[in-house]
């Protein structure tokens, strides 16, 4: 006989699931008591929204479905950012749920609430499982929703009867899983790939724009043979830096509102711009009808719903990134010669490289430079959101794909340090930094108590201005300085991490940086370092500039 609980922990363990983040609660005691007696290692956190952040930053560092657990009610609701934050970056996640009896349900009972109609916009799918019988196959069926197609969260509801109730049970042998109504399309359509090719073949000046959805396929491979066979260049979103090494001759950078200067101006310029796992968004575009305004659009995606979505496209392939790009690459037969566009993009890139004030003062670009070069492209660089994000994507040198973890399309605040633990696991031989804020990093500060009891030697640098620096720099812009609750009172962070059991250390000087870095990655154990950096520093657009600026934060026009 096998109770509802001890059929969940055997299956996670028939997943390959090796580490879980949570926080126990009554109607998942079952669950809890089963994991007592398991292999399995739980990670318990001080909130669960940390779960849900730890198990996307596993996901994200490994490539594989991570997983948290939380309790009903208000432990399951504590997800939903996380969840959200995953399903934005199609991450996979399983997250799962304890719910009240079944005999309960509907009757708002104490810690009842309805998980599954909360998360329903922002999952692939989810179950609320009503019978123990069906739990080893649901759990089956959420990894592979999970880890297949467009990946993204799934979330399953366990009620606590269904949890404890005992049956006889035997795992069926594990065979490829196949649901009615969910095939992704793997293989991209043949004759669209043709016409594709074609397409480069007469393009005089084209443009690669590749995102999060080539490191999701790990085809950052295929990215770089494609770019170095076409001799084209390429341009990443926030979530796709790292698909192609930044030192890459023909990575132009990241592109849009914080982008590069010359990113933009190659896809201003750009007959034909192909996109590869790509969502065209607002970050992206800013106003969609001057995005790429003489360009014909190739537009590869394995999520059909997001091709013409946002951007009408000439040329539209649905499939997996590493799938369509090695059969373009099949069949292309020989190089086109680019100099003329190369030289002009090389001429932007001399003339408008990105660049900081550098006159003694600590600056945060400073810091990430510093930084980037102590680890060559080793590790795993984490941030929060705001401008200790877009610092980090603009001054930080990735080499590799999965080497950057951040919140992209929900811009999670908090997300960072959780995250980080949660890389960590996935990696444990990496050095591991969060790059936050102040503001981002006291919305989950409570997981110092985490990083101390389990020794998880994840280094948090954070870039102390004392203010919500991104929402300052758009006061400062458009609304005349006036600093409307952006301003945060002094914390004295070392003392916070110390007072948890985390060492710790604050710079106020450039010429500490580096020293502080070394002393943070020689600690066996996590460490905070109090970056007391320059207040209005800001991170400055490239272009668009002024009111399209505006527009694309939400601001309107004045």
């Amino acid at each position: 006989m096998k109770t509802g609980a001890k059929i969940l922990i055997e299956g996670l363990q028939r997943e390959g699931v090796e580490t879980i983040f949570g926080y126990p609660g009554g109607v998942v005691l079952p669950i809890y008591d089963e994991l007592y007696h398991s292999s399995l290692q739980h990670i318990l956190v001080r909130h669960e929204q940390a779960a849900a952040h730890a198990a996307d930053g596993f996901a994200r560092a490994s490539g594989r479905v991570g997983v948290c657990l939380a309790t009903s009610g208000p432990g399951a609701c504590n997800l939903v950012t996380g969840i959200a934050t995953a399903y934005m970056d199609s991450v996979p996640i399983v997250a799962i749920t304890g719910q009240v009896p079944t005999s309960l349900l509907g009757n708002d009972a104490f810690q009842e609430s309805d998980i599954t109609g909360i998360t329903l916009p922002i999952t692939k799918h989810n179950y609320l499982v009503k019978r123990t019988e069906d739990l080893g196959h649901v759990l089956r069926e959420a990894f592979f929703i999970a880890g297949t197609g467009r990946k993204g969260p799934v979330l399953i509801d366990i009620p606590k009867d269904v949890s404890n109730k005992p049956i006889e049970y035997e795992f069926p042998e594990q065979k490829q899983v196949s649901l009615r109504g969910y095939q992704p399309t793997v293989r991209g359509h043949a004759r669209q790939i043709d016409k594709a090719v074609e397409m480069i073949s007469e393009a005089e000046r084209p443009v690669i724009y590749a995102g999060g959805g080539v490191i999701n396929s790990d085809a950052s491979q295929e990215l770089v043979a494609l770019a170095e066979t076409l001799m084209v260049p390429v341009t990443t979103t926030l979530m796709g830096l790292g698909a192609i090494p930044c030192d890459h001759p023909f990575n132009l950078g990241m592109l849009g509102m914080h982008g590069t200067r010359y990113a933009n101006y190659a896809v201003t310029e750009c007959d034909l711009l192909i996109g590869i796992g790509v969502r065209f968004d607002d970050r992206v575009t800013g106003k969609l009808d001057t995005f790429a305004p003489h360009a014909r659009i190739v537009h590869i995606d394995i999520d059909p719903a997001e091709i013409g979505k946002n951007k009408k496209v000439d040329i539209p392939i649905v499939g997996d990134v590493k799938s369509v790009l090695q059969d373009m690459l099949a069949k292309i037969q020989k190089k086109k010669a680019y100099d003329k566009w190369l030289s002009r993009i090389k001429g932007w890139k001399e003339k408008y490289p990105l660049s900081y004030k550098k006159d003694g003062t600590l600056r945060p670009q400073f810091i990430v430079e510093q930084l980037s070069g102590l680890l060559k492209g080793d590790g795993i660089i984490v941030s929060e959101v705001g401008q200790n994000q877009m610092w980090t994507a603009q001054y930080y040198c990735f080499r590799k794909p999965r080497t950057w973890i951040t919140s992209g399309g929900l811009g999670t605040m908090g997300y960072g340090f959780p995250a980080a633990m949660g890389a960590h696991f996935a990696c444990p031989d990496e050095v591991v930094f969060d790059i936050a804020g102040d503001g981002s990093f006291q919305m989950n500060i409570q997981e110092l108590s985490t990083v101390a009891t389990n020794k998880i030697p994840v280094k948090v640098a954070i870039l102390n201005n004392r203010f919500l620096g991104m929402v300052r720099q758009w006061q400062e812009l458009f609304h005349d300085r006036r600093y409307s609750y952006t301003e945060l009172p002094p914390v004295d962070f070392v003392k916070v991490a110390n007072a948890y059991g985390v060492e710790g250390i604050m710079v106020e000087s450039s010429e500490e940086v580096l020293p502080a870095l070394k002393a943070a990655i020689e600690t066996d154990g996590p460490f905070v370092i109090d970056f007391r950096v320059e207040r209005e520093e800001n991170v400055f657009p490239m272009v668009p500039a002024g009111a399209a600026i505006n527009e694309m934060i939400g601001g309107g026009k004045e």
